[in-house]
């Protein structure tokens, strides 16, 4: 039976030019992705087409995605009005997403096209999620949609509510990969994602967003300490960990996603760290309410802060550090960006150190002078718990999250952050399919096939 193959892309008309009516725009364009979609059903699986079958699909899928950018640039408020009634209905990154899916077929994958891309090798995706990031460059970049977004990211997570009555009870949650102790009005959140060296992946994301949300809900809970567990691994056995960064394994496997773990860590438990909740239920509206949702952090890093790891230290109030401890931004090295730490990362170490950690792969052990400018407290592993003890109850202070308030409206207006998370949604979509991550993966998971 012989193959179907995609049309030459000249075939496909130009994409049609944006006229400012939302609804007339949102009719010629989602004919035209109707046409994209038709010229390349049929073809047979990644792996499988031939170069002349790859260009041609890659040929239609850039004029596709030059109409979905020019749609959500022109229409990403008035997208987002739509699909929130008019901002009245709160979404998240994810109901946001499918939500479009539905409103206008062809812009955005649906939850089963994301479902069985999901199935694949992250070299054998089709990339649908490049037109997530689109989607999201175009609603982030409207001013008033992407403060909405950004407060929606802050509400608690339906599963944090559900077991928020059983931690106030108790004081302890196990939550996956994550647990939560309340003690002495200090909430404890350790992380034990013991067979990767607490790498990160969806699952983590998920408990650790949990357990962010139960620190701030609690009343009883007055200061946030996040730290990593004794590890299992033979190179690490019995030393805690405090985080190695994004699950490669997982990637190469298909496993991470772009908008449930990417882009939802940086709006959802990170921003919530560092600006507390919004929308909590049962709390009123208003320009004063959500004051007893913003809570003191700190974190305690002991051996290494890598990737995502070293991107968190960024939004902690104070950060200690046992003195053989390093921290590292690999993401060059991996193909990808490191989250908002290109954002943040200039105010700490200063314009030059932070393109040496970010663009260089520069390392930064704690003991050296560039380390405290990353940690507050550098000690001998052994005082690690006192030193620990101290500083959470340093930051047991009701001056204290009043302060940080507004030390981060003064070092991170909302706004600022809302651009630059614009951007990259585009950017991180496109490098998540990007050749050159696409080797690197392949490089890396075959080294790591032969060592074991």
């Amino acid at each position: 039976m012989p193959r179907t193959t995609a049309p030459e892309p000249s075939d496909l008309p130009a994409p049609p030019d944006t006229t400012g009516d939302f609804t007339a725009d949102a009719a010629r364009v989602g004919a035209y992705l109707r046409e994209a979609g038709e010229r390349t059903a049929g073809l047979p699986p990644r792996r499988e087409r031939s170069p002349e079958q790859q260009e041609r699909v890659e040929g239609v899928r850039s004029a596709a995605r030059t109409a979905r950018l020019a749609f959500v640039r022109e229409h990403g408020g008035r997208l987002h009005d739509a699909l929130t009634d008019g901002g009245r209905t709160p979404l998240g990154l994810r109901e946001l997403a499918f939500g479009a899916a539905d409103f206008l077929p062809g812009l955005v994958p649906t939850a089963e096209t994301v479902a069985a891309e999901r199935r694949c090798t992250q070299p054998e995706k089709e990339g649908h999620e490049v037109d997530q990031g689109i989607l999201f460059w175009g609603l982030l970049r409207a001013p008033e949609a992407g403060r909405r977004i950004l407060d929606a990211m802050r509400r608690p997570m339906p599963r944090s509510l559900g077991a928020l009555a059983e931690f106030r009870r108790t004081g302890t949650a196990a939550l996956g990969t994550v647990t939560v102790e309340r003690r002495d009005g200090i909430g404890h959140v350790t992380v034990h994602n013991l067979d990767c060296l607490n790498a990160e992946d969806d699952a983590l994301a998920d408990d650790f967003e949990t357990a962010v949300d139960l620190v701030l809900l609690d009343d009883g809970v007055r200061a946030g300490v996040v730290r990593g567990a004794p590890m299992t691994h033979t190179r690490y056995a019995g030393r805690r960990v405090f985080s190695s960064g994004i699950n490669l394994t997982r990637l190469y496997n298909g496993q991470i996603s772009f908008v449930d773990f990417l882009l939802r860590r940086e709006v959802g438990y990170i921003h919530k760290i560092l600006r507390g909740l919004s929308g909590v239920p049962g709390e009123p509206a208003g320009p004063f309410a959500g004051g007893g949702w913003e809570k003191p952090w700190l974190a305690a890093v002991d051996t290494f802060a890598i990737g995502g790891g070293m991107q968190l230290l960024l939004v902690f109030d104070q950060v200690v550090a046992e003195n053989d401890a390093y921290f590292s931004l690999p993401a060059v090295q991996e193909g990808i960006v490191p989250g908002a730490a290109n954002f943040r990362l200039g105010r700490v170490l200063g314009h030059r150190r932070a393109r040496q950690v970010i663009l260089g792969g520069r390392k930064i052990r704690a003991a050296d002078p560039d380390g405290l400018l990353l940690a507050d407290d550098v000690v001998e592993p052994e005082q690690m718990d006192k030193a620990v003890r101290s500083a959470a109850e340093a930051l047991d202070n009701p001056s204290v999250t009043a302060n940080r308030r507004m030390l981060n409206l003064a070092d991170e207006p909302e706004d600022g952050f809302r651009r630059y998370m614009a951007e990259f949604s585009l950017e991180q979509s496109r490098r998540l399919y990007s050749a050159d991550v696409m080797d690197n993966l392949e490089r890396t998971w075959i080294s790591r096939s032969r060592r074991s």
